[in-house]
């Protein structure tokens, strides 16, 4: 069930305890300002289509706790703390006042995380950067008059620019690791062989008689043998391996036949015995063909979707998460693509290009990319419709051939925006590392990311002017004390 908030709260409304003077210039009151509220709760709103159960919290308080916890990292208990102890969050979430006490349970970030997924997310950041773009072209358009109407003198035989492509469009790809262990066969197989001793457990009664044995001791005796060793051999490792997978092949039985009796079991450990199933298949095939790769291969069994994904990094040549893909333009980042699944990005530019003539009705002059992008696909598309895609040609360089080194330097320039981008969201916003379990909440996590990071562009825009006019005025004072006459102090005795 659902209720929709009689009205948008603004600052004035908000009720202050006595002897509380809230300031109207702090970060959050102004943040609130650039999210359109409004577009939140009409598509939040159609999540409830029943008028039974509790009364869901408002769509601002739930995007606006999502926003705060991804804006300092807090866990989901201590998000709670922080807007019970702060004003400023409480306004931020759509409070009518300071209340006292928390407004609502630690528990509720799962289901604000489900709701909100990674579409309507995504809806909310197109509209943010699209009233950005629109408040950046009226504040602009009366500078271009005048200065049209001065270079008319100047300039009157220049015929009018007929083309019809504009803008610049940044890609690249990266991806946003979870928060796991470095998965390893042995400890994958011995955390299966677990899981499946409890959930013997849980099907056997006392009236069943004797418990099957599952050697649960000889077991872990093996494993720590294997996993405390100073080095181990491959052949060593291979034995130990074995060995797990014929005590997982025997768990299995077990259950199964407890299974066919008609022994009742949850849906928690339906999923559990379906991914350790599937987890033992992959490691029976690559230990019986020697190899240590394969297709969609599980890496933790308490989320299963996550793939190695090679980036090739030096510091992190395998990541285990998402592989995302963003464009930006004009400073503003959208996420193009989410994945789980490794994929080449470089099949993704021309859609990326298409979309960018979606939204503004013309194609980008320049497209900025890495060399992976730099095909001979893209280049024929690019080429094509007239759009410059920077970095040098492919094959050997010809004799001839004159390289803009001043274009080049500019190109590697602007395209630092994007790795700009992709650090800020790391550092501050919570790409580096994924702390959620589920699949959508994952997602969600990701695209949360991508829209604390323009909402933070934006302050910042803001701020700029302020910040421009105290550079200036500190210049001026150094200016200034620089040529005030010395003056010479006498000591007296």
């Amino acid at each position: 069930m659902y209720k929709t908030p009689s009205k948008q709260l603004s600052f004035e409304d908000f009720n202050q305890p006595l002897g509380l003077q809230m300031d109207p210039n702090n970060r959050w009151i102004k943040k609130a300002a650039f999210i359109p509220w409004d577009l939140v709760e009409k598509k939040y709103k159609k999540l409830f289509k029943g008028f039974k159960g509790h009364v869901a919290k408002p769509a601002r308080m739930a995007l606006g706790a999502l926003l705060i916890q991804i804006e300092y990292g807090y866990s989901d208990e201590e998000t709670v703390e922080q807007i019970k102890e702060n004003p400023y969050l409480q306004y931020f979430c759509g409070l009518l006042g300071y209340e006292y006490k928390a407004p609502f349970d630690a528990s509720a970030m799962t289901r604000f995380r489900k709701r909100l997924t990674p579409k309507r997310l995504e809806a909310i950041n197109n509209f943010i950067i699209q009233q950005a773009e629109a408040a950046n072209q009226s504040s602009q358009h009366p500078i271009e008059k005048d200065t049209d109407k001065e270079d008319d003198s100047h300039h009157d035989d220049t015929p009018p620019s007929t083309s019809d492509k504009e803008g610049t469009l940044l890609v690249d790809a990266t991806c946003a690791p979870s928060r796991i262990k470095y998965p390893r066969d042995m400890e994958l197989l011995n955390e299966g062989r677990e899981k499946l001793e409890h959930i013997i457990t849980v099907l056997h009664t006392p009236t069943d008689g004797k418990k099957p044995r599952t050697y649960c001791r000889k077991a872990r005796k093996d494993y720590l043998n294997i996993v405390r060793a100073k080095k181990n051999k491959a052949k060593k490792l291979r034995h130990g391996i074995r060995k797990q997978l014929q005590y997982l092949a025997r768990d299995q039985r077990y259950i199964a036949d407890l299974l066919q009796d008609g022994r009742p079991l949850a849906h928690k450990y339906q999923q559990q015995l379906t991914v350790i199933q599937q987890m033992y298949a992959q490691q029976k095939y690559m230990y019986d063909h020697h190899i240590h790769r394969m297709e969609h291969r599980i890496v933790n069994l308490r989320q299963p979707f996550l793939r190695p994904i090679v980036r090739g990094k030096v510091k992190a040549p395998v990541e285990f998460g998402t592989k995302l893909d963003i464009s930006v333009v004009n400073g503003m980042v959208r996420l193009e693509r989410q994945s789980f699944e490794t994929y080449n990005e470089s099949t993704l530019l021309p859609r990326e290009i298409e979309r960018y003539h979606e939204r503004y009705g013309h194609y980008p002059e320049r497209v900025l990319a890495d060399k992976i992008y730099r095909n001979r696909l893209n280049l024929a598309y690019c080429k094509e419709r007239g759009i410059r895609l920077s970095g040098p040609a492919l094959g050997r360089p010809k004799k001839d051939a004159v390289r803009d080194r001043r274009l080049e330097y500019k190109d590697n320039c602007d395209r630092v925006e994007v790795e700009r981008a992709f650090s800020l969201a790391k550092r501050r916003f919570g790409l580096s590392q994924i702390r959620t379990y589920l699949k959508e909440t994952t997602q969600s996590v990701i695209a949360l990311s991508i829209l604390a990071l323009n909402l933070g562009k934006l302050q910042a825009i803001q701020c700029a002017p302020i910040l421009f006019y105290l550079q200036v005025l500190l210049w001026k004072v150094k200016r200034a004390l620089k040529w005030l006459p010395c003056q010479k102090v006498a000591f007296v005795q």
